[in-house]
């Protein structure tokens, strides 16, 4: 599940027609991502679902034009602001916002893309429905997942429609950006689309 047409076409250069994989596009955002993930799910029965796409590292976890593996999927800014600070579901008793991949998944699929000469590791991926645009929300975040690798918008909505299906989940992301202030003159997108058509080459040969 790609967000746009951009990483799909990524993708499926990377797997170089490999006809094991369906290559769809999900739309921008959890809600959209999970409503498309699920209708896929309706008509079709498969063995994983990857929420695959660019994003934004966290500096000093994921450098940009490096890739991050999830081993946890976290709704980030799903909660409540309270005078104390921000509560999530978790906290207020109201549901989970945090996925786990399976372990021995997120790092074989880790290990595959190094063995092919990607710098890529594991962490947490946030998923949100505003990119962070500042300092002090990058800062913020950090604090609030310790770890935190990589940002993006649907990686949550695709696993929790996989959750829902029993279906295995794992979430890819090429770093174009640092997550912190908005400089879109700085985004190395095109270079973020190439390595993650590499890591869809190397996913090919792993899974």
């Amino acid at each position: 599940m790609a967000a746009v047409p951009a990483e799909r076409e990524a993708v499926l250069r990377g797997l170089n027609g490999d006809k094991r994989f369906d290559v769809l596009v999900a739309g921008v955002g959890p809600v959209a991502a999970a409503a498309a993930t699920a209708r896929a799910m309706a008509t079709a029965e498969y063995g994983l679902v990857v929420s695959a796409g660019i994003g934004g590292g966290f500096p000093g976890r994921a450098e940009v034009g490096s890739l991050v593996v999830a081993n946890e999927i976290v709704a980030a800014d799903l909660g409540a602001q309270t005078p104390e600070g921000f509560r999530s579901l978790d906290e207020l008793g109201l549901g989970c916002t945090r996925l786990q991949v399976d372990a021995g998944l997120a790092h074989g699929v880790a290990a595959a893309l190094r063995a092919a000469g990607l710098p890529a590791d594991t962490g947490p991926v946030l998923t949100v429905s505003t990119v962070t645009g500042t300092a002090e929300s990058a800062a913020e975040l950090a604090a609030r997942v310790p770890g935190a690798a990589a940002e993006a918008m649907e990686g949550y909505g695709v696993a929790v429609a996989a959750y829902a299906r029993g279906v295995p989940f794992l979430e890819l992301r090429a770093v174009s950006n640092p997550v912190g202030p908005r400089n879109r003159a700085a985004w190395r997108i095109e270079a973020a689309l190439g390595a993650l058509e590499a890591a869809a080459s190397a996913l090919a040969e792993v899974l």
